[in-house]
């Protein structure tokens, strides 16, 4: 694994080991494990960039990446926001949800956050494990961080100046070259296009700030809920120690 030379006595520090296998997420029949840095703790903004660049991803403070022993199927998978030209029923989610106001906040806890999530958990991932997810569950997977994290909120406008209806949370991790999707729930409502249009917030936000990705976690070419990565050109996968245009 090559870092770079600001992250090399931090990395020193770290160690890398592979999990015990577990029924994959995505593939049905398939197992899985991860690679994972420990002790998470030492694991700052700088060391985690370095490590997304090789492909790893945050789950709280758990970095990890797939080390599956005889499949390769996920890939990381990042948007060149630079070069972005969104489609046409890309432009169209953009119009339809064009009126939430995003509120950029530090990672914390916010009952009315927690409630949306559930909600979202319960309507779009039943019976994922996450649907069950208590409180401290929560609070693990979304806030607690080491590195440069934020909360960004989209509400609908109110007339009367109060916060108007929560409708998306996102969480995203600020990067030298990019922002990292962590993870975003909404409101699970018929006809809507969310979380379309929350990827093409983010795309914007980086641009706006002069960054090159925006990283999307992982896809797999015969997962279909993650196809909708790939409609978001053009974009690169990590594959074999190296980033490639596809």
């Amino acid at each position: 694994m090559t870092l770079p030379l600001c992250s090399a006595s931090a990395l020193s520090q770290l160690q890398f080991y592979a999990t015990a296998t577990y029924p994959c997420s995505y593939l049905e029949d398939r197992t899985a494990r991860s690679q994972v840095a420990a002790p998470a703790e030492i694991v700052n903004t700088d060391i985690y960039n370095a490590l997304v660049q090789q492909g790893f991803r945050r789950s709280g403070p758990f970095i990890y990446r797939p080390h599956c022993d005889q499949c390769q199927a996920c890939q990381s998978i990042r948007i060149n926001v630079q070069d972005f030209e969104a489609s046409r029923s890309q432009r169209r989610a953009w119009s339809q949800h064009a009126e939430l106001l995003p509120t950029v906040i530090a990672p914390d806890f916010y009952e009315e956050h927690y409630a949306l999530y559930t909600r979202y958990q319960k309507a779009r991932h039943e019976g994922g494990g996450m649907d069950l997810d208590d409180v401290a569950q929560y609070d693990d997977f979304l806030v607690k961080t080491n590195v440069n994290t934020r909360m960004v909120e989209f509400r609908l406008p109110s007339p009367d100046k109060v916060c108007g209806e929560l409708k998306m949370v996102s969480i995203i991790d600020q990067l030298d070259d990019g922002l990292s999707a962590v993870y975003t729930f909404f409101s699970p409502e018929p006809q809507q296009n969310y979380g379309t249009f929350n990827i093409l917030w983010q795309i914007q936000l980086a641009q706006t700030r002069g960054l090159q990705h925006l990283y999307l976690g992982y896809w797999i070419e015969k997962c279909q809920k993650m196809s909708y990565k790939t409609r978001f050109k053009p974009f690169e996968l990590f594959a074999n120690g190296k980033w490639t245009s596809a």
